[in-house]
């Protein structure tokens, strides 16, 4: 497993909390399909972000809803944003890769599992707060 990969199994476990489950990396991983046995560092990659969003979710929830220039969280894509909550926590608060990756990963995630706009929704918003932070 990978890097790219724990971020995708740190995407699905984020929209799983949105049906009040506690499914864990491995359950994921078992429902998804996912390929390859994930590495001790791959399970505390995707849980640390998987804790990170729970423990900021209201800040990190602010930033995307500031940055995504009038669309109200409840009318986003559920898929849209557990890939925003995953990315934002990375970017704000994670910080140990680079915003660009951060951001290029979460954009080949939403052309994998979102709809046709989400590539350019989800990397307008990443810009969006990026800018403001290097400010």
């Amino acid at each position: 497993m990978s890097r790219k990969s724990a971020r995708e199994i740190a995407m699905k476990m984020a929209y799983e909390k949105f049906f009040n489950t506690e499914d864990t990396y491995a359950t994921v991983c078992e429902i998804s399909g996912a390929e390859g046995e994930p590495s001790p560092e791959d399970i505390d990659f995707a849980n640390g972000i998987a804790d990170g969003i729970e423990s900021n979710g209201p800040e990190i929830d602010a930033l995307i809803a500031a940055a995504s220039n009038g669309w109200a969280l409840e009318r986003m894509p559920m898929v849209d944003l557990s890939i925003l909550r995953v990315a934002v926590y990375e970017l704000m608060f994670d910080k140990k890769a680079p915003q660009k990756v951060i951001i290029n990963e979460a954009v080949r995630i939403a052309g994998k599992y979102g709809g046709d706009d989400s590539p350019r929704f989800i990397n307008g918003v990443l810009g969006n707060i990026a800018r403001a932070e290097a400010k």
